[in-house]
């Protein structure tokens, strides 16, 4: 049984998610002090905008207090304002990259907005880009340090630097998985599948965006939805963005195609779970998740999301995320550790390559 304040966050959730009237008010009303609670769990959780749509969804007599309410309204300007600023800066990017004959990737992010009913809800944070081949990603990378020094380079080759503030990161992986044996599959499906242009309305302008194909855009978001499940921890955010693509990319995907994919990937129970916690908690309608038996008890999620919030930031574990870049590697390296059993349940294969590739990528420097 999920606590009350907890169960109320997600019926709110659920009502923003899918814009509908809140499934259950037996909850409600609330007190300020839990009002309180179930805001900072939303921020926590960095669903505060999708929460405020389903709390506009409430009969007026069980609103929150008008001061907990203004809060949330500030918020929510300000997550607006910062959608605007992202949206603005992608653009420029683009317009940049594209000056040069490249031709980026958007991971993620804000393609995955346009997905939501009012995706200036959604809370934005990096910028990821994908190019496709060696020579493009390469003179996308040059061209950069040409406008900022500030660029750094990972481990895996990827590069981070920052655009009006905000980060960006160039990936040099379209789907985030490690097991070696399978780059040569998933090449030939981004080959085969390719990409498709979406657009983005900025400030009046339509900004054409390049981001995956269906199929590769549902795998690219389990896969990082499981990167950081055996890893730091991921948040309920993540999870509402692969509930909106599973629903918008419904007709887009063949789910016996879906299901032999992520069974030929070793992630076929991982993606059960998955699935049976956009239906349970989410209230994904269990025909759009397709893919997978969706009677999988949804509860071990649902322990990594509830500990550890958007990815992991607020985990109360030793070490920390900031800092010394030592503590941070042993963090890393623990966050993985602890959850050598769920891994192993889930996705096993994954779990060792992607911690294998920890241990030699984090301490080889």
């Amino acid at each position: 049984m999920l606590d009350k304040n907890v169960s109320a966050l997600f019926v709110l959730l659920r009502a923003g998610l899918w814009e509908k009237k809140p499934d259950d008010i037996s909850l409600f009303p609330l007190s300020e002090d839990e009002w309180t609670e179930i805001f900072g769990m939303a921020r926590k959780q960095t669903v505060t905008g999708i929460v405020y749509a389903g709390i506009c969804r409430l009969p007026d007599e069980l609103m929150p207090p008008s001061r907990v309410l203004l809060k949330w309204v500030a918020t929510i300007d300000g997550i607006e304002r910062s959608n605007v600023k992202m949206n603005r800066t992608i653009a420029r990017l683009y317009e940049i990259f594209r000056r040069e004959g490249l031709n980026p990737v958007l991971q993620k992010g804000q393609g995955v907005a346009l997905f939501y009913e009012q995706p200036l809800l959604r809370e934005c944070g990096d910028i990821d880009l994908y190019f496709v081949g060696k020579d493009e990603s390469e003179h996308a990378a040059a061209l950069v340090r040409t406008l900022t020094k500030n660029v750094r380079k990972h481990a895996d080759n990827s590069i981070y630097y920052q655009c009006n503030g905000i980060g960006v990161e160039h990936h040099t992986r379209l789907i985030d998985i490690c097991n070696p044996f399978l780059t040569g599959y998933l090449d030939d499906m981004e080959r085969k599948q390719g990409f498709r242009k979406m657009c983005m309305s900025v400030e009046n302008r339509e900004t054409e965006l390049l981001v995956p194909a269906p199929l590769l855009n549902l795998l690219l978001l389990n896969a990082h939805i499981m990167k950081h499940a055996i890893g730091w921890g991921v948040g309920l955010r993540q999870l509402c963005d692969m509930a909106r693509a599973r629903y918008a990319l419904r007709k887009e995907v063949d789910a016996d195609e879906l299901k032999r994919i992520c069974d030929r990937m070793g992630i076929g129970r991982w993606t059960a779970l998955l699935d049976a916690f956009l239906v349970c908690y989410l209230g994904l309608s269990p025909e759009y998740a397709g893919c997978s038996d969706t009677d999988t008890a949804a509860g071990p999620l649902l322990d990594i999301v509830l500990k550890g919030g958007n990815f992991g930031m607020h985990a109360s574990e030793p070490g920390s995320r900031e800092g010394n870049v030592c503590l941070r590697k042993l963090h890393t390296s623990y966050s993985f550790i602890r959850k050598l059993r769920f891994s192993c349940r889930y996705a096993p294969k994954e779990g060792f390559w992607t911690f294998s590739n920890l241990l030699t990528g984090q301490f080889k420097r």
